[in-house]
């Protein structure tokens, strides 16, 4: 099966199939295995983000939140004002959703057009269904992947860069590099990587190389020429300690002294199957693509070293240079399914080295880098393997795809036959079938039968039998993929907006708002209240850009002492749980006195809380999560006199 798709094998006379059928069926698999690998979030995480941004251009009253009142991310992009637009237009959840669904197709449209291009239209369909079963992480923590499951500008930056490799290898190279350009005004951050590939791309390996290393050299000179300039220089201005604290508490993963072992085995298996494919794939155009992807990921974590270690500058840490990785494990991933084919047809150790490249990056029970470094070692000292070994290893394949069909079988069936631990708001069938699928070396599997299957049938009606059924099962598919986990689901509706009319009304629209206890979300103040938030955990992202910000989050967080402990001190949160302190209690019961003590700070206007002290506070009477809790005007809860 595996050789009918070698990526050699162009001029392989397959059966004859009619090619509209195929394709059809092929995309909607593709459709339905996205839908199972991924659950749409909404408004999560950075999702609310890049919403409130583009929510105030809409409504500048939220411009004064903390969030976007100083130095932020969105100066730097017009991705807000496109979305601003789709929101004008359509409304917020619509305007998301929309936005969502047109980049992750144009992401997934863009790679299989790039693999169809380097390779075949059929292994471009299981680079495609990597790309969609492997999540991309990238830095630490597991906190950023590309093809996100929310709306971010580095989902459309992603899409543009992906676009530009694909019209790169079209041939169309000043395009390419002038699309990539264009992402840049998205999102610099991630865009930046892309126009770096396309030139290593165009340039020779030994001139690649020397270019990498006078980028470093570079970064260094620059990092030691701050420390020596004048502490008022803007442009090469250090991070003093108060401003560094909070940024190393708030947003660990900037520093490379703070990732763990097994992210940086998670970014060494990148970098080794990337040294096999160029090994195995006998194409200079592979090579040159995986040797401008190991440089521009290795020359981003040296930046980020330099600027974690030197310094800190403040321009080098906000540059984020570790994010430049997410094009070294894209490339990686995109061209996992093509090297693994091309390993196959090697008659020596090729059927065992193809399986233990997927399975290193799909199969859980085996260290997926070690597995990737067997792979290396084994295609290094094939020259030296004789027939009795090479028959050894072919039953060694079999062994082992025994193994992990015995696996699946096993895992699917304990999946199936164990009660629901929570119920979620998706039918127990899709829960069952999602987490099958997150076994992900059954999804990719079964893909990959799907696709020998589809092209091997010379029949135009099983195709279309089979494409009929995943357009009428897609209807349902999708339907609980779309479904929003928890009460973000609602926040900033038409109807919830208009159900808390009178607390909009109470509210003055620069006052800031603080929901007690505190959430990480400040989605309910931003987008139902339409009014700024005091504080949340989220708002703190921005720490890294501007130092006021980072000063006002620590002042900010001492005023809420009474009620909790700063919850964006996360790097202490984790340092606790490594040795089983209990981190998670960060709140206190929320007393009369409390709220008198922090409403003495002018910036705070009002707080939401589910307990009851009277001061003339407006109760919401619907029935739902809301109902009984109250809104409280600090302006009547702070003592008279001077503010403390």
């Amino acid at each position: 099966m595996l050789t009918y798709f070698a990526p050699g094998n162009r001029g392989l006379k397959g059966p004859a199939i009619q090619p509209l059928a195929a394709n059809i069926s092929l995309t909607l698999m593709l459709v339905v295995l996205w839908a199972f690998m991924h659950h749409y979030q909404g408004l999560a995480r950075d999702g609310e983000l890049y919403a409130v941004q583009a929510a105030a251009r809409l409504h500048p009253t939220l411009g004064v939140d903390l969030y976007l009142a100083n130095t932020s991310q969105d100066r730097y992009s017009v991705f807000s004002r496109i979305y601003a637009l789709f929101i004008q237009s359509f409304g917020l959840r619509r305007a998301e959703l929309l936005l969502f669904v047109v980049c992750s197709i144009w992401f997934l449209a863009a790679a299989w057009d790039l693999a169809r291009e380097l390779f075949s239209s059929r292994t471009a369909w299981l680079a495609a269904a990597m790309l969609t079963c492997i999540t991309g992480y990238y830095g630490a923590y597991e906190i950023f992947h590309y093809a996100e499951s929310y709306l971010t500008a580095r989902t459309l930056a992603e899409a543009l860069v992906v676009t530009a490799l694909a019209v790169h290898f079209r041939g169309s190279k000043r395009l390419g590099l002038a699309i990539a350009g264009g992402a840049l005004f998205i999102h610099p951050l991630m865009a930046l990587p892309g126009i770096l590939l396309l030139i290593c791309l165009r340039l020779s390996a030994r001139q690649a190389i020397l270019g990498a290393a006078a980028a470093l050299a570079a970064t260094f000179a620059v990092a030691l020429t701050a420390t020596m300039a004048s502490p008022t220089a803007s442009f090469l201005a250090l991070m003093d300690a108060p401003w560094l604290e909070v940024v190393r508490e708030r947003s660990q993963f900037l520093f490379l002294k703070y990732w763990h072992w097994s992210e940086w085995e998670y970014h060494a298996r990148a970098f080794l199957t990337l040294l096999i494919s160029a090994l195995v794939i006998d194409d200079e155009r592979i090579r040159r693509l995986c040797l401008g992807a190991i440089l521009v990921g290795a020359a981003g974590l040296g930046v980020t070293f330099i600027a974690g270690t030197i310094g800190p500058v403040a321009l080098l840490v906000q540059g984020q240079a570790w994010r430049w990785f997410w094009v070294t494990g894209f490339v990686s991933v995109l061209l996992l399914a093509p090297t693994a084919l091309s390993a196959w047809r090697d008659e020596k150790c090729g059927p065992v080295c193809a399986i233990l490249l997927i399975s290193g990056w799909t199969f859980a029970p085996i260290h997926g880098t070690a597995a990737i470094g067997l792979v290396l070692l084994l295609w290094s000292l094939r020259s030296r393997i004789d027939a009795r070994t090479a028959k050894l290893l072919k039953w060694a394949a079999c062994a082992l795809l025994a193994i992990i069909v015995a696996w699946i079988l096993a895992n699917s069936w304990s999946l199936v036959t164990s009660p629901r631990v929570e119920s979620g708001p998706e039918s127990l069938a899709i829960d069952r079938i999602r987490s099958i699928f997150n076994l992900q070396v059954s999804a990719v599997l079964l893909f990959g039968m799907f696709v020998y299957w589809i092209n091997s049938n010379r029949s135009i009606w099983k195709p279309t039998l089979v494409a009929s059924f995943l357009a009428l099962s897609l209807t349902w598919i999708l339907r609980e993929s779309f479904k929003q986990v928890g009460p973000v689901g609602t926040v900033g509706s038409r109807a919830e907006i208009e159900e808390f009319a009178d607390w909009r009304n109470a509210i003055p629209p620069t006052s800031t708002v603080l929901i007690v206890p505190t959430r990480k979300s400040a989605s309910f103040a931003w987008f139902t209240l339409e009014r700024p938030s005091y504080l949340s955990v989220d708002q703190s992202s921005g720490v890294v850009f501007s130092r006021v910000t980072a000063l006002e989050v620590s002042r900010r967080s001492e005023v809420l002492l009474p009620i909790m402990d700063p919850d964006w001190r996360i790097l202490t949160q984790i340092n606790q749980q490594a040795h089983g302190k209990n981190a998670e209690n960060l709140t206190r019961p929320l007393t009369s006195d409390g709220l008198i003590q922090i409403c003495r700070d002018p910036q705070l206007g009002f707080v939401i809380a589910k307990e009851s002290f009277g001061f003339e506070s407006i109760s919401h009477t619907h029935v739902g999560a809301w109902k009984d809790w109250n809104l409280y005007d600090c302006r009547r809860v702070r003592p008279p006199g001077p503010a403390t």
